[in-house]
């Protein structure tokens, strides 16, 4: 049965990497969870490292956190959906907004629960997801600052997400010259520049954050060790903190090609004929894994003898050629993973998790 392995040490080696260019570099910082699809298991994990401060995308996540550590600090790190709102206030410390009627359904609902909610205000820097307009800045700041029981802590950008806009210095000073033009104007400070994500860590390293930038969001090179911009490894830091196990469930010698009339498979593909395989075989294993898990694509094969030639549903069937490692059913195949394979790993219920 596939399994999905979880390595502590090296997750707790990443995590004291970040944590030591943080500190040096005087930056607060939180853990994205969304990856973990809100599993206990792994959420205990990384409240564990020590985060005082866990973002992510689904309420319903934010709820477990708070169950399992109530002190822990929770950010919901999208724009709030309507129906969300009283779950939002209920299990969120924080969130991050970019509409006026949903901070006021925000501020109607805190005030119900007799909390205050906190938001930063996400501003749009070029990637043309999430943000209010720069321009509108000071007129929104204006109604916000109003609303009860809410609390203006911050403004914030995303970049990379959408459109694949990189960040910069110059984004990020844009940024920083947002949050001094409002304090100034409204008397009012805003303690935290919330200035990205795993994207700008090449940033802090080449100690390229202005002055004023004082908060990030971590996940993909918290859990993969990730340069996203030059799509490597950071030197230093552990690119297999996740771990796919697959089992062999069948090795049969058969023909390269397949035999009969054609047709597009469930997936819509049309399988191109390479008449030179004609008459030749291979060693074809099966996976007990589909696409229903995971999209081949994600998986990383550089290491491998042998290719994935297809999937379906529920099996993955990889050409082992002569077999020469002499792989036999119940064999395991590991896998690492990309950051989207991990996500539909943690996705899948069919998909037991553990931690080594």
């Amino acid at each position: 049965m596939a399994f999905l392995k979880l390595y502590r040490d090296k997750l707790k080696h990443n995590f004291d990497f970040l944590h030591e260019l943080f500190t040096k570099n005087n930056l607060d910082w939180g853990a994205v969870t969304k990856l973990f699809c809100g599993n206990e298991l792994y959420l205990r994990e990384v409240i564990n490292l020590g985060f005082r401060e866990i973002h992510d995308s689904r309420i319903s996540n934010l709820q477990k956190v708070k169950a399992i550590d109530s002190t822990v600090k929770t950010c919901y790190i999208k724009p709030p959906a309507k129906r969300s709102i009283k779950d939002v206030v209920m299990y969120a410390d924080m969130s991050m907004n970019t509409e006026y009627y949903t901070l006021k359904l925000l501020s109607e609902e805190a005030v119900r629960q007799e909390k205050i909610h906190k938001a930063i205000i996400m501003v749009e820097t070029g990637d043309l997801r999430e943000g209010v307009m720069g321009d509108h800045l000071i007129d929104f700041y204006a109604k916000v600052f109003e609303l009860p029981n809410i609390e203006i802590v911050g403004i914030g950008t995303n970049l990379n997400c959408l459109h694949g806009v990189m960040p910069s210095q110059d984004k990020l000073i844009q940024l920083s010259l947002y949050k001094q033009i409002i304090e100034l104007k409204f008397n009012r400070k805003i303690p935290l520049v919330s200035g990205g994500t795993s994207v700008t860590i090449p940033l802090i390293m080449n100690k390229q954050i202005p002055q004023g930038v004082n908060h990030f969001r971590i996940g993909e090179t918290l859990y993969f060790g990730a340069n996203l911009f030059e799509e490597t490894t950071i030197e230093g830091m552990h690119d297999d903190c996740l771990e796919l196990f697959t089992e062999i469930i069948e090795i049969t010698q058969k023909p390269k090609v397949p035999m009969g009339e054609m047709a597009a498979n469930p997936q819509g593909m049309m399988t191109e004929i390479d008449e030179s395989l004609y008459g030749q075989t291979s060693f074809r294993a099966i996976l007990d894994i589909g696409v229903l898990d995971i999209d081949p694509k994600y998986l990383i094969l550089d290491d491998y003898d042998f290719e994935v030639v297809g999937s379906s549903s529920d099996m993955i069937v990889i050409d082992l050629g002569d077999n020469t490692a002499n792989r036999k059913v119940g064999d395991l195949i590991n896998f690492k993973l990309k950051y989207m394979g991990a996500l539909g790993i943690l996705n899948s219920n069919y998909i037991e998790k553990t931690v080594e």
